[in-house]
């Protein structure tokens, strides 16, 4: 009976310890185009409680990258926060074209509630934290920008802020509502502002955040989204980064130190989950690669669409098949097609081999072909959506510039690889450097183990630890 109870008393304490280990706040720091290469270029200049702690004393994993292609700020924020691609999240991008009335759209855009995360069409990490406490978990996400602020919290979140033109803190109808505390912070910060570095008033208000509506202090998990930025003030492409990054990254490092050690005082590290990543793309000035005689040149997407509706017409008849262009994509019009009698399968395939033939063009990807999950194009799969992407995806050539001469719309391929990190840090988590690279999808459900919910719905991807 001793040896009995000794066992029960043992496994009771091990339960306990697990229950304790649940991390009380969950603080997602997402830092739009962060790159390891700069991060470790200017580390000399850093303080010893931002990056260099940040990177010293947390589970890094060096080689992170992203799991579809192409990549944007929504496109990455909503992966993080649902840990699944465009293909089933929805969010392709940013902006898209929206197919019943041909014209661009938002990817936060509602005509209820103006902004709101009603186009991502899967649940997020955040969601799922509502759902398994029944409401009890307090979620905020705060951004500088509205589609990070908003893809973060997902659905279901107490409140989504980013700041407006004037540079005070606004939200959406879709959600709760401004809550009190964060109206008084408005009077108390909004006349002043615009004088600060917009990641410091980001970090001020999440801070605040974690005070007025006391999370972390209890045993539920709380989430905490914060959404910072490695660009230059202007957000203008980076021409000379030797010169231009230095202090953006300098900045960063000490809004960095201020957010940790704040959550530090008020909760402490040993309660508290703390996830860093980038939203893995750059937004780089383009040279001119004539002058150093490196291949290149445009290919013009209005003119070869024109001419590709001159040759279908040729083959099923006269009419625009072609229907609209947005960024590098075709989109057909179905209904023609199918008074013509002709499936839209045939159109994609003679399309394909009209288009691939155009100096420029490395390849031609149709819906059809995407479909069908071919592996060796998983990237491209992954950030089409069938019921927002385009039929048709031109890729162009590396070094050639695509361009839209009716809207000025440019679109240049780079295929090169951007190192950034993925870097947990907190309760439980003890420090090393991991080179092996793995995919930002796994975020999610690492987190959703972490505290012991399920991770979101179209969530696929296996926890990192």
């Amino acid at each position: 009976m001793r040896y009995l109870a000794f066992i029960l008393a043992a496994i009771t304490s091990a339960e306990m310890q697990a229950f304790q280990l649940a991390p009380r706040l969950v603080v997602n720091i997402t830092i739009d185009q962060l790159r390891t290469d700069y991060i470790d270029a200017f580390a000399p200049l850093y303080s010893a409680g931002g990056l260099r702690r940040v990177m010293h004393e947390g589970l890094v994993y060096d080689g992170a990258g992203y799991p579809f292609s192409p990549v944007d700020r929504s496109s990455a924020t909503a992966t993080l926060s649902t840990g699944t691609t465009p293909y089933y999240n929805g969010i392709v991008s940013s902006r898209w074209l929206d197919r019943e009335t041909l014209q661009p759209v938002f990817c936060v855009d509602d005509t209820k509630h103006i902004n709101s995360p009603k186009r991502l069409q899967t649940s997020t990490i955040g969601d799922e934290l509502k759902v398994s406490t029944n409401g009890a978990a307090i979620i905020y996400s705060f951004a500088a920008e509205k589609d990070m602020a908003i893809l973060a919290a997902g659905h279901a979140a107490d409140g989504a802020f980013w700041l407006n033109k004037s540079g005070t803190w606004q939200t959406s109808t879709y959600y709760p509502g401004m809550p009190n505390w964060m109206k008084a912070y408005n009077k108390l910060k909004g006349t002043s502002s615009t004088l600060v570095n917009r990641n410091d008033q980001v970090v001020d208000a999440s801070l605040h955040a974690i005070t007025a509506a006391a999370m972390g202090k209890d045993d539920v998990s709380d989430m905490l989204y914060v959404s910072l930025s490695a660009t230059k003030p202007d957000n203008m492409p980076v021409a000379h980064w030797q010169t231009e990054m230095e202090s953006v990254y300098m900045q960063l490092d000490n809004s960095l130190e201020r957010l940790v050690t704040g959550i530090e005082k008020q909760i402490g590290l040993d309660k508290v989950l703390i996830v860093v990543t980038s939203t893995g793309y750059t937004d780089e000035s383009i040279a001119d690669l004539t002058k150093y005689h490196i291949p290149t040149g445009t290919f013009y997407i209005n003119r070869t669409a024109n001419l590709l509706n001159i040759y279908l017409g040729a083959i099923y008849g006269q009419g625009r098949y072609v229907e609209q262009i947005y960024g590098n994509q075709l989109y057909f019009n179905h209904k023609l097609i199918e008074q013509k009698r002709v499936s839209i399968s045939e159109v994609l395939s003679r399309s394909r081999e009209f288009l691939v033939q155009n100096a420029g063009v490395a390849d031609i990807y149709t819906s059809d072909r995407l479909l069908d999950g071919n592996t060796d194009i998983l990237k491209i799969r992954n950030g089409f959506n069938p019921t927002i992407s385009g039929d048709i995806i031109i890729e162009v050539a590396p070094g050639w510039k695509l361009l839209n001469e009716d809207t000025q719309q440019t679109f240049t391929n780079r295929a090169g690889f951007m190192p950034f990190p993925i870097v947990f840090m907190g309760i439980g988590i003890k420090s090393q450097r991991i080179s092996t690279q793995i995919t930002v999808d796994r975020i999610a459900p690492t987190i959703a183990k972490a505290i012991r919910i399920r991770a979101p719905n179209a969530c696929n991807a296996a926890p990192l630890f």
